[in-house]
């Protein structure tokens, strides 16, 4: 399983196999993730065409510089594509990472996994040129959700849970709302489930709004919502939500602030011996402290300068 520090996806941007000029597109864009779509984008009698369209670009083209990560996401393993998805890309040099989609138990990402070793076994050996396919799972289910546990550990490759709100609205006939509280439950399952097993991706739904008035400013609440249950990321349907949900899963100016005045004042504590003590009237202890040295790692994997930051705060002191 990847190591939690060594993954980021802030934004997980879906792009339709089915058109090579949205692929082109993606040479100019700046993004953690890429996920070119086989499934729901791509209608049926597409599907074999919008596979060859992939296989010639992932085949010729070289990773755009500003993308972080190439995924493709295949069609369900329960549909005819499935099989012939991971024959065709899967020994790839380009392609790092599969989307899994509508995986309802561990079985189907077991099946994933050994379709893959059975595609590409050059990825999978003991050499040191193996470059497993890292997978991603996504709950659409309320059976998922009641088998998270399962899933979690079915595959040493999986690094990442998303929730398909849609998918699961029409599994449990519920109507989407603004407030998103009827996914409340299953939105902290996954969650929860991600870090009990340390998966270092959970990402949340897609904001369905990317045009007209209200939806910058819905896409901000929905990011803001999903970061404070404990999501790291966010799918995008649309090149324009991408910056933007990346600036919001990242850490703020004034987030960035508080952990580096925390680590530079707990330093000072530690040599003075106290295990606990104050700061603007709060307590801190070991938790707030791992918080702060946790935040910090992940604005540097962001890109965020630290540097002055730290020259500001250095002579920070513990009340």
């Amino acid at each position: 399983m990847a190591a939690a520090s060594s993954i980021i996806r802030r934004a997980l941007l879906y792009v339709p196999a089915s058109s090579p000029r949205f692929m082109a597109k993606t040479l100019h864009l700046k993004s953690d993730n890429v996920t070119f779509d086989l499934e729901d984008s791509v209608t049926p009698s597409e599907k074999a065409k919008a596979r060859s369209n992939l296989h010639e670009w992932l085949s010729t083209t070289a990773k755009p510089v500003a993308v972080g990560e190439l995924a493709v996401r295949i069609n369900a393993i329960t549909t005819p594509y499935a099989q012939a998805d991971m024959a065709d890309l899967a020994a790839l040099p380009n392609l790092e990472t599969i989307v899994v989609p509508k995986v309802n138990s561990a079985a189907d990402l077991k099946f994933v996994q050994d379709s893959l070793r059975h595609a590409a076994p050059q990825r999978y050996s003991s050499g040191p040129g193996a470059r497993p396919i890292r997978l991603i799972a996504l709950i659409e289910s309320a059976k998922a959700i009641m088998d998270l546990p399962s899933i979690c550990a079915a595959s040493p490759d999986l690094t990442g849970l998303i929730f398909a709100a849609e998918d699961f609205a029409l599994d449990l006939s519920l109507t989407r709302t603004p407030e998103l509280t009827e996914f409340l439950y299953a939105r902290s399952a996954i969650v929860t489930a991600a870090r009990a097993f340390n998966l270092p991706s959970t990402i949340d739904l897609v904001c369905t709004d990317y045009r007209g008035d209200g939806a910058n400013a819905r896409l901000e609440r929905e990011c803001t919502a999903g970061k404070g249950l404990g999501f790291n990321g966010k799918q995008c349907i649309h090149p324009s939500q991408v910056r933007e949900v990346q600036r919001l899963f990242s850490p703020s100016e004034a987030e960035v602030d508080w952990a580096v005045r925390i680590v530079f004042a707990d330093d000072k504590a530690s040599a003075m011996g106290k295990g606990a003590w104050t700061l603007d009237g709060k307590m801190i202890d070991a938790p707030v402290v791992g918080k702060a040295r946790d935040l910090l790692n992940k604005a540097a994997m962001c890109g965020i300068k630290l540097q002055k930051v730290k020259e500001k705060w250095r002579h920070q002191q513990p009340e």
